[in-house]
């Protein structure tokens, strides 16, 4: 059905989207001087799930017009203009999300009106450790950038990013994370011959492995003859390395190698996990089922520590084992451990 003249226009935008019918209105018209040829200036009315929620908001602006300048509009709809078109681009959102969450307080701010102070604020009473503080500075800087290219702010306003700063981050739950107790890693043995997804926590625990390095571990990269495996991809340059295999989990990397995927953790469909599938379908679930629910997979990272601690392996190894920097040049420069000292450590608990 065709809209009214003047009366603005609804379209569906391209590709999967959760709004994906837009409502705009001509605002005026703007000249390309190459041609000397009249463009329309459109204003946009919003977002919508259904072309019939599109045309009702855009009636409702006809019968009340509300100010659709760059004066007006907030942090909240910014963020929804630059992901609807973001989003469609990259495969996995959820670190944006993520945030997107910790800013909440400048959801109704007025985009413009934002200063350097809010952002600090923002930062400062989050409680955030430095990788998600990272995210963050991330997403403003695409935000700020989506901003100037809409003439939303001027291109001086941008680097208001530059000088958030994110040195001072903690996260105050980093304290609420403890090594798995030796009562609950028993109970996790027990219970492994009757879900295979029990082992994957027992593989988390005895390799010191990231939820993410493990889950993105191909079996190419697994010599389960040498009792080793290389870890390609990390968060940090110290994450690459070579992880010695326990005798004990031997008999899980069996089983998971003898699956048909090229990962070597996968989903019953074979399918390559991504970290929220595992955490939520999987990580949970379990840690319920099992009354384990006040740990978090970064535990089991912090129970490898506290093994190898406990049965007196040297600090250098265990740094070389579950990937930290040395915390000193001396460790980082001039010590080499090689496989067979790390294995003959991690055999040790």
């Amino acid at each position: 059905m065709r809209l009214p003249n003047s009366f603005g226009s609804v379209y569906k935008l391209s590709g999967k989207r959760r709004k994906p019918w837009a409502a705009r209105k001509t605002v005026g018209w703007k000249t390309i001087e190459d041609t000397m040829q009249c463009h329309p200036v459109y204003q946009f009315i919003g977002y919508y799930a259904t072309r019939a929620e599109a045309i009702s908001a855009l009636t409702a602006y006809n019968e009340n017009p509300y100010d659709l300048s760059i004066d007006t509009i907030t942090f909240a709809e910014v963020y929804e203009k630059w992901s609807d078109k973001h989003y469609e681009t990259i495969k996995n959102s959820n670190g944006y999300k993520a945030a997107y969450r910790i800013c909440s307080k400048l959801d109704n701010m007025i985009f413009k009106d934002i200063k350097l102070n809010h952002l600090q604020a923002v930062v400062d009473q989050s409680g955030k450790n430095t990788p998600t503080l990272r995210n963050l500075k991330n997403l403003w800087s695409l935000m700020w950038e989506y901003a100037v290219i809409h003439e939303i702010i001027t291109p001086d306003k941008r680097d208001v990013i530059k000088y958030v700063d994110i040195s001072n981050a903690g996260n105050p739950n980093a304290f609420d994370r403890k090594p798995f107790s030796k009562k609950d890693i028993k109970n996790l043995w027990k219970h492994s011959k009757d879900n295979e997804y029990i082992s994957v926590i027992l593989i988390l625990i005895y390799t010191g492995l990231r939820v993410s390095e493990l889950l993105n571990l191909k079996k190419e990269d697994v010599h389960l003859n040498e009792r080793w495996f290389y870890v390609r991809t990390s968060k940090t340059d110290a994450g690459i390395r070579e992880v010695p295999i326990a005798e004990k989990l031997v008999p899980l990397f069996t089983k998971w190698i003898n699956k048909d995927c090229d990962y070597l953790i996968c989903t019953p469909e074979g399918k390559h996990f991504t970290y929220r599938n595992y955490y939520d379908s999987y990580w949970i679930p379990l840690m319920s089922e099992l009354s384990l629910k006040q740990y978090t997979p970064h535990c089991t990272r912090h129970t490898c520590i506290s093994l190898l601690t406990e049965a007196g392996v040297d600090e250098r190894i265990i740094q070389k084992i579950v990937g930290h920097k040395g915390q000193n040049v001396t460790q980082i420069v001039y010590t080499h451990v090689d496989l067979p000292n790390k294995l003959e450590a991690i055999n040790k608990i």
